[in-house]
């Protein structure tokens, strides 16, 4: 019979109804002729790449068939490269072929997808990227066994050697979704492959825009993971350290993003998961500086009791917000750091911005409170009322933490929610729950609004972050780990589909 399935092999150089029958029966009689194997898998690689899309989606259909033994490897790599059509009814045949093997070897269907996401065509390489990032959540229990989900941390580990900013993120998005790594330890294991990611040995440059972006990049992905368990002080540490006394300079491409805000916020989210700091004193003073630098003293008066022609300093709540929080959590390590660390005159000056900053924050809250009174349901649904809300979200917490500072010695005991966090629910006799108490997800998105209000006072969030959380595009590979580029040389110019 070998001669017979031979004129079938044979059948797909001849017109379409030999193509048709031979994308049927090769598949169907593969199993009896081993030592035709490598003809036959041939033969249907031939049929996959036909001009008659018909043709190509049964030979397309068929492939699983052959996925036995040895061969499985190999065809899960050809189908990672036939993720490249553009023909929505095959890319769904691929797709669910590629799901029929996963389920008779996970692992041998993964290395075809990393060997194409290793040394594939780009295109073939973000397909595969993407299959994996949606449909790795959608297999049973025993599909991903811990065996394949190592496998996966393993192979991804190399990836990571070299990706996109896009890449990363989705790369994260894969093994933040790994059971075996939900456990704390494997939480950690995230947040050392971030922090790897961030290059957080290197010297920050603020005006490189590539360091600046995947700094940020990689700390949105690192603040989901921190806990009371998992720990931010190395992501700290570096914004303290490296990243503050550059607030000023740093550069971004993102159009619309408020670069200084975003790096505040940041700081803020992952400050209450830091655990103990090496130079604790030397970064809270680095924090209490740059808070300074937006708590104003008030403005001289003349003898007649009027202002002596100075203006109004302008008050950025966003921003205190961010650093007075901030500094409230590190602040909790080292409670005499105001009282002994600083010397009698700087605490006084500090004083004197608070009660100032205080001020201007009572009036703010009254007209706030005066603009909401009565407002309900679609009322506060307004772009304007939106902001509103959420500005009066911003000037609450900080007059709770001004307070606390306020107190004799000074206080680190309230907690607020950020304002820009989803607020968590609480029992009655718990009105406020505590930032510590947050599961790290994302803020909802809220909407850019007017920098200021006409009184030229307020500097309202604009919900920058989170909408645009996703923004960040990195078009060249290897940009993201700065440039070292994926050895592509000598690949040469493969045809589709083919590489054996």
């Amino acid at each position: 019979h070998k001669d017979a399935y031979q004129v079938i092999l044979d059948g797909v150089k001849g017109g379409a109804k030999e193509k048709r029958l031979a994308a049927q029966f090769i598949p169907k009689f593969f199993k009896h002729f081993p030592e035709l194997a490598d003809s036959a898998i041939n033969a249907q690689l031939d049929l996959c790449e036909d001009e008659d899309v018909s043709i190509r989606r049964q030979a397309i259909k068929e492939l699983p068939q052959f996925a036995t033994g040895d061969n499985l490897p190999r065809v899960a790599d050809i189908l990672t490269q036939l993720l490249q059509s553009d023909d929505s009814a095959e890319f769904n045949l691929v797709n669910n072929a590629l799901l029929s093997i996963f389920k008779m070897d996970a692992k041998g269907t993964l290395g075809g997808l990393f060997s194409q996401i290793l040394q594939g065509e780009d295109i073939v390489r973000e397909r595969a990227i993407k299959f994996l990032s949606t449909k790795l959540k959608t297999l049973p229990e025993e599909v991903m066994t811990k065996e394949v989900e190592e496998f996966i941390l393993t192979e991804s580990k190399k990836v990571l050697e070299d990706v996109t900013g896009e890449e990363f993120v989705l790369f994260m998005k894969i093994l933040s979704g790994l059971k075996s790594l939900q456990t704390v330890s494997g939480r950690q294991q995230l947040v050392e492959l971030v922090a790897e990611q961030a290059d957080l040995e290197q010297t920050f440059n603020p005006s490189d825009t590539d360091c600046v972006d995947r700094l940020l990049q990689c700390t949105r992905q690192a603040v989901p993971l921190f806990s009371k368990n998992v720990h931010s002080t190395k992501f700290v540490t570096y914004f303290c350290e490296h990243v503050l006394p550059n607030l000023s300079s740093l550069t971004t491409l993102v159009e619309g993003l408020d670069i200084q805000l975003e790096v505040l916020k940041l700081l803020a989210e992952m400050s209450s998961f830091c655990g103990d700091m090496e130079k604790l004193e030397s970064n809270l003073k680095k924090l209490f500086d740059k808070l300074l630098e937006y708590m104003p003293l008030p403005p001289e008066e003349a003898e007649n009791g009027e202002n002596a022609g100075n203006e109004e300093p302008k008050l950025q709540f966003s921003y205190v917000e961010c650093l007075l929080y901030s500094f409230h959590q590190l602040g909790r390590k080292l409670p005499d750091f105001l009282t002994a660390k600083l010397n009698a005159e700087k605490l006084k000056d500090f004083k004197i911005r608070l009660q100032y900053f205080a001020r201007g924050l009572q009036v703010y809250i009254r007209q706030l409170r005066l603009a909401l009174q009565g407002k309900t349901g679609e009322a506060l649904k307004t772009e304007e009322n939106k902001i509103k809300v959420v500005a009066l979200k911003i000037t609450n917490n900080i007059n709770v933490l001004i307070k606390d500072l306020f107190h004799i010695p000074p206080s680190y005991k309230s907690t607020v929610t950020l304002s820009w966090k989803p607020v968590q629910k609480a029992d009655a006799s718990q009105k406020r729950a505590s930032e510590d108490t947050t599961s790290g997800s994302p803020p909802k998105k809220a909407s850019a609004g007017p920098k200021r209000d006409a009184r030229q006072i307020y500097n309202p969030p604009s919900g920058k972050y989170s909408s645009n959380l996703g923004s960040f595009s990195y078009e060249q590979r290897g940009g993201f780990r700065g440039g070292r580029g994926r050895g592509w040389g000598g690949r040469g110019n493969r045809s589709r589909g083919r590489i054996y």
